[in-house]
């Protein structure tokens, strides 16, 4: 059997990306997911550069398995998380919200593996032209920031696959085996979760956030803020400030005042669930329980390997 080209890349035993989320995704995360033979992330975008190396010095320490850092490439300080990833001796890299254009070639002079998200297939081409060795292809279902287009991971995933020849991870309303399988039909060679791991004992999310995201039903996410950035998010008291300032027809200058600064630390690391930026993806309707990340990356295996049997039993034929 072919050897898995993700699995392969960062010396991994599970296809399985645990995202790079902000305020959620710490050392204890990252390193309880590379533990259980996924691939752990720390978020840096929330992170001064001192928080960062403490960061990835702690997951060091805590596990002997790959792990990578998430690096938002608009991030203000980027020289010196750039710096620090380089004495700390990350090796893996996934970046974000930028043109990877402006640092691959930094990355990669110094023998980093590098990953770039991406919501378009137009930008997947980008990414694999500036010389990254993967992209996370995004759909419209994931949570936290999102693609203007709209795209759903049905649609974008075979999409970026046929437009590249570098390795696709899907992401976007991912959050069991029988998700994965579908995703990796469509051509995905892994899977990055994000909303699943926020809802996991090691994640830095508030537990009021975690009881929120694990409360949530259909239709309680909305993707907003398309003039700014978009995001989506649980509805909540802040969502309803914003939807009556859309509705009144406020320019986008007034919607940053009442975004001000802040609002995804408020909700999702204090727990303010009334004036809080609560960001989470479609998937938060599908699972209903805390659990540990060994857990979880445990049950998508195994219900992978259950679906994946399942369909070779059924022998559909037309």
């Amino acid at each position: 059997m072919e050897q898995n080209r993700i699995v392969s890349l960062f010396g991994i035993r599970y296809p399985i990306i645990q995202a790079g989320m902000v305020w959620c995704s710490g050392w204890e995360l990252a390193s309880a997911v590379s533990n259980a033979g996924g691939l752990g992330i720390i978020g840096s975008g929330s992170m001064y550069p001192n928080i960062l190396r403490e960061q990835i010095k702690k997951c060091k320490a805590a596990t002997s398995m790959p792990f990578a850092v998430n690096l938002p490439l608009l991030y203000p300080q980027i020289s010196d998380h750039l710096e620090v990833l380089l004495e700390e001796g990350v090796k893996i890299v996934f970046t974000s919200a930028g043109n990877p254009a402006k640092y691959t070639s930094w990355f990669k002079e110094r023998d980093f593996k590098v990953v770039h998200v991406v919501s378009s297939s137009k930008f997947a081409m980008k990414a694999e032209i500036a010389g990254c060795d993967a992209v996370v292809a995004e759909g419209f279902e994931a949570g936290g920031h999102n693609g203007r287009e709209e795209t759903t991971t049905l649609c974008l995933v075979p999409k970026v696959v046929d437009s590249v020849k570098i390795p696709v991870i899907a992401a976007g309303g991912i959050y069991d085996g029988r998700t994965m399988l579908a995703a990796m039909t469509l051509g995905a060679e892994a899977v990055q979760i994000g909303s699943r791991f926020v809802a996991s004992l090691e994640s830095s999310a508030h537990e009021a956030f975690k009881q929120r995201v694990v409360q949530a039903k259909e239709g309680d996410t909305i993707l907003t803020l398309k003039d700014i950035t978009p995001a989506r998010l649980l509805k909540n008291p802040f969502y309803e400030q914003l939807l009556s300032a859309y509705q009144k027809c406020e320019d986008p200058e007034g919607i940053a005042a009442i975004l001000g600064r802040g609002r995804a630390k408020k909700g999702m690391f204090e727990g303010d669930l009334t004036e809080g930026e609560l960001e989470i993806g479609q998937c938060s309707a599908n699972f209903s329980q805390i659990k540990s990340a060994g857990e979880i990356v445990a049950e998508i295996v195994i219900g992978f390997k259950m679906a994946h049997n399942q369909w070779n039993q059924a022998r559909y034929s037309f």
